[in-house]
């Protein structure tokens, strides 16, 4: 491999010919040897950076334009491009355990733009703290970046993924208008339900989570940039962090603004913990909607077998036959996943000294995890498994027709007490609910007929 020698302020370091990066990248490259090829600095990070770089670019021709010239302006534009369609990912090896500020990963960036630009225009045009990094830190940039790639994520990923989920389960409801069943709680029978007054209750904990959703994407849209080193703002003109949100706000068709208090915006990641319960929420209703559906379709012969799911592919190696709710447990795994980041984001949100949180790349890395494995998550179980689910008509009935808990119908004739002896008489005998009911001499056959409708119970 041939190498070229880059210098930064600690003197020379020697970069493979055919990578953009510069001395600080290689340095980072070379000290943090953890999780390399495996834990990776999320591209949607990256994606993001490219925004706030070409922005900042932007917002500095207009304030100052003796330091960044259009020719300065229309290279970096010219490499951000690049960096923000995926162009250039093979330029930037960094993992996301590295220094808690994500320092590596700000000048990772640079370097790269400053090199692919320097390249398109044919000179050394560029240096990478002057004018890619110019008016910021990595202190404003690497928060911002989150937030904007928080943003992207939740809007442009998980909320239609739900949201398809959502219409999905619409459409069931009006399939199954007319289907009576067993009510469970406690995993026992219950009083009667429509199964499309159940999965009205699927549809609309997910509509709720949406909305949770939406509602946290707003504190995400204020954006740190403009607070540079601890919030003061040191070596950003004047009206910067406004016009800065307002050209990130223009380049990705999202509603960034700046934030009011940047000292609050560089040291907590309280946004981010609150947007995470959200998605966390969304985890703990998918993860009891994937149970539910398991349970419904357990079976096919010794279970409830209430519903039918798709058969996607063979459940077992040694069982010939056998099909398993595999939708289901990929769910109730990513939420498992989902549940854990949550912890994490809590505690590295909680630590951090003074002006700066120190545990963002961490922080980045488990929320982008979490919203992209949910939305994949919902987009599969949608296509693989409820959009394939069918009522077991024949086998809700019986069950129905079973079931001890429909005797609460009688409550208003016979009262309570007495509907609970007609209860255990059935079970105790294995007879019907009417059959107990006329043994014990608490209602006439004709009464019996005329109150007792479980279609009326529900």
């Amino acid at each position: 491999m041939e190498y070229r020698t880059e210098r930064d302020s600690m003197g020379e370091v020697k970069v493979p010919t055919d990578r953009l990066w510069g001395a600080q990248t290689q340095r980072s490259l070379e000290n943090f040897r953890i999780g390399v090829g495996l834990e990776g600095m999320p591209d949607e990070i990256i994606r993001a950076f490219g925004i706030l770089k070409k922005a900042a670019a932007l917002a500095n021709r207009q304030l100052r334009p003796d330091a960044m010239s259009d020719e300065k302006l229309c290279a970096i534009s010219a490499a951000c491009d690049e960096v923000i369609s995926g162009a250039l990912a093979d330029h930037f090896p960094l993992v996301v355990w590295q220094t808690g500020s994500g320092t590596q990963t700000n000048m990772n960036v640079n370097e790269v733009i400053a090199n692919r630009a320097n390249r398109l225009v044919g000179k050394a045009l560029l240096h990478p703290n002057d004018d890619v990094n110019m008016s910021q830190s990595s202190n404003d940039t690497f928060p911002t970046a989150m937030h904007i790639a928080a943003v992207m994520v939740m809007l442009d990923r998980l909320l239609p993924a739900l949201r398809a989920l959502i219409a999905t389960l619409r459409r069931l409801e009006e399939e199954n208008a007319d289907v009576i069943k067993c009510g469970r709680t406690h995993l026992q029978d219950a009083t009667p339900i429509r199964f499309s007054q159940e999965i009205s209750g699927w549809r609309a904990s997910l509509e709720r989570d949406a909305e949770l959703l939406q509602a946290s994407v707003k504190p995400l849209c204020e954006l740190a940039l403009g607070g540079t080193a601890v919030g003061t703002g040191l070596n950003a003109p004047d009206g910067f962090d406004t016009l800065v949100a307002e050209k990130i706000s223009q380049l990705t068709g999202k509603p960034f603004i700046t934030a009011e208090n940047k000292f609050h915006a560089l040291t907590s990641r309280d946004g981010i913990v609150f947007a995470h319960g959200a998605i966390k929420a969304a985890a703990c209703d998918m993860m009891k909607i994937a149970n539910d559906i398991r349970w419904l379709a357990s079976g096919p012969r010794n279970g409830l077998a209430e519903i039918t799911i798709p058969e996607n592919e063979p459940g077992s190696s040694i069982m010939p036959g056998k099909v398993n709710p595999t939708q289901c447990e990929a769910v109730t795994m990513v939420a498992v996943q989902v549940m854990g980041n949550d912890t994490a984001i809590s505690v590295a949100a909680s630590q951090g000294n003074f002006e700066l949180n120190v545990f963002m790349p961490v922080t980045a890395y488990n929320f982008l995890q979490s919203a992209r494995l949910l939305a994949d998550a919902a987009l599969s179980f949608d296509k693989n498994c409820v959009s394939g689910i069918r009522a077991n008509r024949v086998k809700m009935k019986k069950n129905l027709d079973k079931s001890l808990m429909t005797v609460t119908a009688l409550n208003p004739h016979i009262g309570y007490e007495n509907a609970a002896r007609v209860a255990k008489k059935a079970y105790a005998e294995s007879i019907s609910i009417k059959e107990a009911c006329l043994s014990l001499g608490l209602m006439t056959e004709e009464r019996f007929n005329e109150v007792f409708r479980p279609e009326d119970m529900v």
